[in-house]
């Protein structure tokens, strides 16, 4: 199907922007699909948060978080904004043909909208409250990103299938293929959260006696905030060797990635997808990941690194990097991991979107005859 004469509303979490430097997977996501789909000449728009960087139109729905535990009001004010914004495009005879919700949150809302809505679920089931799935809006339909993920939602009527995440290449591929000998120290790269344990990357790395470099952002939430002034910063305090990289920009996350001895996944949940893990992979370095949901989808053990089940097991994978070969890591990024696939993937679920809407909408006149 083509698409440059649809119009698509991306609505992206709210909390803070989204650009090439966020650190959240689905703000990535976001930016990476919807600048495949203006260049596939779809009409974008992204509702997202002040500052944000797009390729098609964006659609401010407020200041992003400044304070700490801000998000209700914040989450509010972006539903309401966007809820509004959709009924004047289509008064003003711009209506959007599909929404597709990446925020998580604004699915629930949809019936307040008639447009159809692909919510993408990013998160492991366990993370949505049970009632989430209870009351679908009969205009909305999921999607998962991988097949580890879509396992826990088979119940789900309305879950149309599996879209893989994936990656713009290019900004890793350079100089990716640098032999071990180039590269020196361990690096964790990501959101800094409790689920995400980087205090065990930090353990690792101790252990191994090896650099490591976190790299990343604290989210908005006390309880973020609290994790890492009682788990990270006293550990990186004792840790000479160790630095800490506030939200690094696109470029100096590409340099630390393709400069790095070896990549630390240390989730202590069910990831639904790693782009970190595909990020390595088209740098050329290798990845030990706890193994945890998709990561073992996203991982090709001992080509592109090795999955363990404990620290010990992560100290003594480190000694085995060097058997990974960084020709091979770009070479299976390249065959799994390209954003055009991912695009392709979804304008697929868009068109069974489209036409699950259509179907409806022939019911619905029918019912009226």
């Amino acid at each position: 199907m083509q698409y440059a004469n649809k119009r698509i509303l991306y609505i992206a979490y709210p909390l803070l922007t989204v650009s090439a430097e966020s650190a959240g997977g689905a703000e990535q996501m976001l930016w990476t699909l919807e600048r495949e789909m203006a260049r596939r000449g779809t009409q974008t728009t992204v509702a997202a948060s002040a500052g944000s960087r797009v390729s098609g139109a964006l659609f401010s729905t407020g200041e992003p978080c400044s304070l700490p535990d801000d998000f209700e009001r914040r989450n509010r004010e972006h539903q309401e904004k966007v809820i509004q914004f959709v009924a004047q495009s289509a008064r003003e005879g711009k209506a959007f043909d599909l929404i597709h919700d990446k925020s998580g949150s604004f699915w629930p809302h949809a019936c307040e909208v008639d447009v159809p809505v692909l919510a993408t679920l990013h998160l492991p089931r366990s993370f949505y409250p049970p009632q989430s799935f209870q009351h679908v809006p009969e205009n909305v339909t999921f999607n998962c990103v991988s097949e580890s993920q879509a396992a826990s939602f088979r119940d789900l009527p309305a879950l149309l299938g599996v879209a893989p995440n994936g990656i713009a290449l290019d900004p890793f591929l350079q100089d990716s293929q640098c032999g071990h000998g180039d590269r020196y120290g361990l690096l964790w790269l990501g959101r800094i959260c409790e689920e995400k344990a980087p205090h065990l990357a930090l353990e690792i790395a101790s252990q191994s006696g090896l650099p490591i470099t976190l790299a990343g952002q604290v989210y908005p939430f006390s309880y973020h905030q609290l994790y890492f002034e009682r788990e990270v910063a006293p550990r990186l305090r004792a840790m000479p060797e160790a630095a800490f990289v506030v939200s690094p920009s696109a470029g100096l996350k590409c340099s630390l990635l393709r400069k790095a001895h070896a990549i630390l996944i240390t989730s202590q949940v069910d990831e639904t997808s790693s782009l970190v893990a595909m990020e390595a992979a088209a740098s050329g370095t290798p990845v030990i990941a706890f193994r945890r949901g998709a990561l073992a989808e996203v991982v090709r053990e001992g080509v592109t690194g090795f999955l363990v089940d404990s620290t010990a097991e992560a100290v003594a994978a480190l000694r085995r990097v060097k058997s990974i070969d960084p020709v091979a890591c770009v070479q299976h990024a390249r065959e799994n991991f390209r954003s055009a696939a991912m695009a392709g993937g979804y304008t697929q679920l868009y068109e069974r979107v489209m036409q699950r809407a259509r179907s409806r909408q022939g019911v619905l006149n029918l019912s009226v005859l």
